[in-house]
């Protein structure tokens, strides 16, 4: 096995990593490292979540760098401020023995004026979110012209999170002859396109194939009917509760907290991460996350990035993601440096054809589970207790005379009753109400039943969009007005009181959307949703002339139900819905984290400052004054 001292490192540098314990790369550090070295040529580098691709590039560019200028000749781009931190804590650790070092980590929700005296005092190395370099860039206060590396951590991320405009405006502004470094787990299209424009004749690195999962990770699937997911994840978590350690990734972070309100007071050791949170709290969750003082972390897509915690054994989806690539960076935060985990997901019956095209993605087969009944919990709690009292060792030491004194009345209890006495104390907290709560699994039903082709274990196929999936509704507001999927869903749940169950299929477009409702909620939705407001402009609903439409059929030409009358004109007024006369729109044009200093007016994401800037704050508690429906 190959060794750093083998990968032409200084010996700074390998001091300093031989000193944190590390001693052989990992694949992508084994193939990016001496390629940095030894060539001039940008990389393109494609390795999952937790295979250390921040040594990959970090290690091999202090090399690089001349600390003896105070210039800056280093730009790391990555999505979020955890990741931000976590990168140049990565960086002040590898160069601990190397002197003049000024690594500048600039992000939302932290003061702009702290981190403009840091880069005056000259960075050579800047970790950045795209937003808040943005801002320092229109202030300024950062000099970016002349530098020699950019490298784009976890770019698939940052398209995700609709940061492609201000990178492509950051890299215009660095210079021609430079190298660039681009990380990514997956490939879609959009990171495909920026490496085809910034990368000259790239090395491409690939750890595995493409959008696979990590091996070390076990998939499972438990199919439960909609309104039992939360007593199903309760089943889960206390049949798992001597060793689980994982995240509960949901859709919004209403659901967020919801649930983890719910776990808590149910005496579940849980917290939440949402993008309500201010920065200072935040950081507790995530330290106290981190010294396993909270062992359950519910958490949106956003608010996750950037998390890098090991030790985690599960990751549960209590959804799905809406983009089916982010199931990928979702179970990556598992079976990190090279130990196994497990990633599980809480399936209801309408999302099933959903998992199969996630296992044709990674290329991998789910397996099935059935959620524990509530005496299998018991069961297994009683055995897990009895072994931890039988082996106890016995400190003689602290049974002292007041001890054992205090001792005696259990003394002329009898063993049977002792015992019996000991584990009624155990048990008590499993109630009737526990015990006797009926199968949460769903019944599987013959594929001849429903006329459907059965899956590989029997259970129903799930038909495609527009045979069962209710009625499909035409939704006036789209990308332009900050929205996507999981917003736009949001804004339906607050504005119409119905569940994100019983939403499906989202299609979020440039200027509108489709979406599909359940028939027992079509009224009330349209009629909740039509003529209400986002952003000060008036929504309208109607029902789509076409039940699979994806917003480029004949819906969008006519022959939809308008439901309280009107046209589907654009904001404007007239013309195609499309228009964009009459005021436009006034989405904002960056978005992100540089909601901050400037109180998120230019932010180009979700309602009320939806997820998307929310994953990085503004300072001064901006998270929560951003914020309102």
């Amino acid at each position: 096995m190959i060794t750093f001292n083998e990968l032409g490192l200084d010996t700074s540098v390998l001091n300093a990593i031989s000193e944190m314990g590390f001693t052989n790369p990992t694949p992508v550090q084994e193939q990016s490292i001496p390629v940095f070295l030894e060539t001039e040529r940008d990389i393109l580098a494609l390795a999952q979540t937790g295979t250390g691709k921040t040594a990959a590039f970090g290690l091999p560019l202090l090399q690089k760098i001349d600390f003896n200028s105070k210039t800056t000749q280093a730009l790391i781009i990555c999505p979020t401020r955890e990741l931000c931190l976590q990168i140049s804590k990565d960086l002040g650790n590898y160069s601990k023995f190397i002197k003049g070092v000024n690594i500048a980590a600039v992000y939302g929700g932290s003061s702009i004026t702290q981190q403009i005296d840091q880069l005056r005092r000259g960075a050579q190395i800047i970790v950045a979110t795209p937003g808040r370099l943005m801002d320092l860039m229109d202030r300024k206060a950062v000099k970016i012209q002349n530098i020699g590396f950019v490298v784009l951590d976890e770019a698939d991320e940052m398209l995700n999170m609709g940061f492609r405009d201000d990178i492509e405006q950051i890299l215009s502004v660095t210079p021609v002859e430079k190298r660039v470094a681009l990380f990514s787990a997956t490939m879609p299209k959009q990171v495909k396109q920026i490496a085809d424009v910034y990368l000259k004749d790239p090395v491409e690195i690939t750890v595995g194939r493409k959008n696979t999962a990590n091996v070390n990770i076990t998939h499972e699937y438990a199919v439960v009917h909609a309104k039992d997911k939360v007593a199903a994840l309760k089943r889960v978590l206390d049949y798992t509760s001597d060793h689980f350690y994982g995240i509960v990734f949901c859709q919004t972070k209403n659901e967020t907290q919801d649930i983890s309100d719910k776990l808590i007071r149910d005496g579940y050791n849980a917290d939440c991460l949402h993008g309500d949170l201010s920065q200072g709290q935040r950081e507790k969750v995530m330290s106290r996350f981190r010294h396993h003082a909270i062992k359950i972390l519910l958490a949106t897509d956003v608010a996750a990035r950037g998390i890098d915690v090991t030790g985690i054994t599960h990751v549960v989806h209590y959804h799905l993601p809406d983009d089916i690539e982010n199931y990928t960076h979702r179970s990556g935060r598992t079976a990190r440096a090279g130990k196994t985990g497990i990633s599980f997901t809480l399936l209801n019956m309408r999302e099933q054809y959903r998992l199969r095209e996630i296992e044709k993605l990674i290329g991998t087969q789910f397996k099935k589970i059935l959620i524990p009944s509530a005496t299998e919990v018991r069961d297994k709690k009683l055995i897990a207790f009895t072994d931890t009292i039988k082996n106890c060792e016995i400190e003689d030491s602290i049974f002292d005379k007041t001890v054992l004194d205090g001792l005696e009345p259990l003394m002329e209890l009898s063993k049977e009753e002792l015992v019996k006495k000991m584990l009624s104390l155990e048990l008590r907290r499993f109630s009737d109400e526990y015990l006797n709560a009926p199968d949460l699994n769903v019944g599987e039903r013959s594929s001849a039943d429903r006329g459907e082709r059965g899956s590989r274990d029997g259970a129903p196929r799930e038909r495609a969009y527009g045979s069962n999936q209710g009625t499909r509704l035409f939704v006036s507001i789209g990308q332009k007005d900050g929205l996507d999927i999981s917003t736009l869903k949001e804004f339906i749940t607050v504005t119409t009181g119905i569940s994100t169950a019983e939403i499906h299929r989202v299609d979020v477009k440039g200027v509108y959307s489709f979406v599909n409702i359940d028939e027992g909620n079509v009224e009330k939705v349209m009629k909740s949703l039509h003529g209400s407001e986002f952003k000060g402009r008036q929504v309208r609903v109607e029902v789509s002339g076409n039940a699979n439409d994806s917003g480029r059929t004949r819906s969008s030409e006519g022959g939809g139900r308008s439901y309280g009358g009107g046209g589907r004109g654009g904001y404007g007024g007239g013309g195609d819905r499309g228009g964009r006369s009459g005021g436009g729109y006034r989405g904002g044009d960056r978005g992100g984290d540089r909601g901050g200093e400037r109180g998120g007016e230019r932010s180009r994401s979700s309602y009320g400052g939806g997820e998307r800037r929310r994953s990085e704050g503004s300072s001064g508690g901006g998270e929560r004054r951003r914020r309102s429906y």
